[in-house]
């Protein structure tokens, strides 16, 4: 699997998880979203660091750090839903800009 599309699943994954967490859900759920998330940040960042831009790799790292569920950071509920919406947007912003760069690569190479 390419490396983009390896990046859109786990950035799809994510922003299903990361949703999920605004209904009320066993406490164990929450336990594996930190899990699953601090590891597709970590591979998010990893991605990101091939790239000659390496400001989403800072932010993906910042993320996995946050979201551990070794080192847990204590936010009270309310703070985590907040933090949970802002990262999907986030995700979802940064798919639709691969997206957008993806179409523009094929244009220009078919052109």
């Amino acid at each position: 699997m390419k490396m983009r599309t390896q990046s859109i699943v786990v950035k799809v994954v994510l922003i299903i998880l990361l949703l999920g967490c605004l209904f009320p859900l066993p406490y164990l759920y929450f336990q594996f979203v930190r899990a699953i998330g601090m590891v597709g940040f970590a591979l998010l960042a990893y991605i990101d660091g091939q790239k000659p831009n390496k400001s989403l790799m800072i932010v993906w790292i910042c993320s996995a750090l946050i979201i551990n569920p070794i080192f847990k950071v204590s936010l009270g509920r309310t703070l985590w839903n907040v933090l949970d919406v802002i990262w999907a947007i986030g995700l979802i912003i940064t798919i639709i800009y691969e997206y957008k760069d993806y179409s523009k690569d094929r244009n220009s190479i078919s052109n």
